[in-house]
């Protein structure tokens, strides 16, 4: 009886088995894994998990709800493909060529994108906490600037930081990137480079005719100055630094900019 069983479910898995790979038209998803070459195929919710795919040649390729996460896609030419609703997720795109690729709802989180070709209209439809290596030419600066918010109030304030240095390249003047940075610099504590960067800031408000800018800029200056006090000198509260941090943060979401 027990033979029998496993035998009934091991032809249910491989019939299910058999529906996938047709799923994925198994002709040419053959084709891609044995010559790196698959131009114009339609892989849609292909499972490529971890895929080796270094340089294929995967432009115009229909690869939408397709399974890439960790594959390693290093100058691969995605051209012109579907990758709408593609999970990337840790995968390496380091020079790869998105140019023209559809990248709506598409998951590049923690992927490696450096050197890669890719427009700043493309991205603003994709997920991409944690990616590295955004090119500069691949985000505007309230690109950037957003993307910087949402890793600073994750914590990671190396990153925002990186973010925030990117719109500032674009636009130095772009107070509200200082005021960001300067937040990340205090909590990571660089707290002389968080106090020139806030009063960079304050400046930049202040030509503005910006009053709420130029009160946070202070407000932070303040915050600043008490965190780097020694801890002796501070009070006696556990969390003080969260505290004042959570202040300087507040202040830097309501800013009308």
């Amino acid at each position: 009886m027990k033979k029998i069983i496993v035998t009934t479910l091991t032809l249910l898995g491989f019939v299910q088995y058999t529906q996938v790979l047709k799923a994925e038209n198994l002709t040419q998803l053959t084709e891609l894994l044995s010559s790196n070459n698959c131009i114009g195929c339609d892989l849609n919710n292909a499972g490529l998990v971890g895929a080796n795919l270094s340089r294929a040649r995967l432009n115009r390729a229909n690869l939408s709800n397709a399974n890439l996460s960790g594959a390693n896609l290093s100058k691969a030419d995605l051209s012109g493909s579907n990758l709408s609703g593609a999970s990337l997720n840790g995968a390496n795109l380091i020079g790869a060529n998105l140019t023209g690729a559809i990248l709506t709802g598409t998951d590049l989180r923690s992927s490696y994108l450096t050197g890669s070709t890719i427009s700043a209209i493309q991205l603003q439809s994709a997920y991409i906490q944690g990616a590295v290596g955004i090119p500069q030419s691949a985000g505007t600066k309230d690109l950037f600037y957003s993307w910087g918010m949402m890793e600073m109030n994750k914590g990671n304030y190396k990153g925002a930081t990186d973010y925030y240095n990117k719109s500032l390249v674009l636009d130095p003047s772009m107070a509200k990137s200082h005021l960001g940075k300067a937040f990340c610099q205090m909590r990571l504590g660089d707290y002389l480079g968080a106090v020139s960067e806030a009063k960079i800031a304050g400046r930049i408000f202040e030509e503005q005719k910006n009053t709420a800018g130029v009160e946070s800029s202070q407000d932070l200056i303040k915050s600043i100055e008490i965190a780097s006090k020694p801890a002796e000198v501070k009070p006696p509260e556990p969390n003080f630094l969260d505290f004042v941090g959570n202040l300087a943060v507040f202040a830097l979401q309501f800013v009308r900019f």
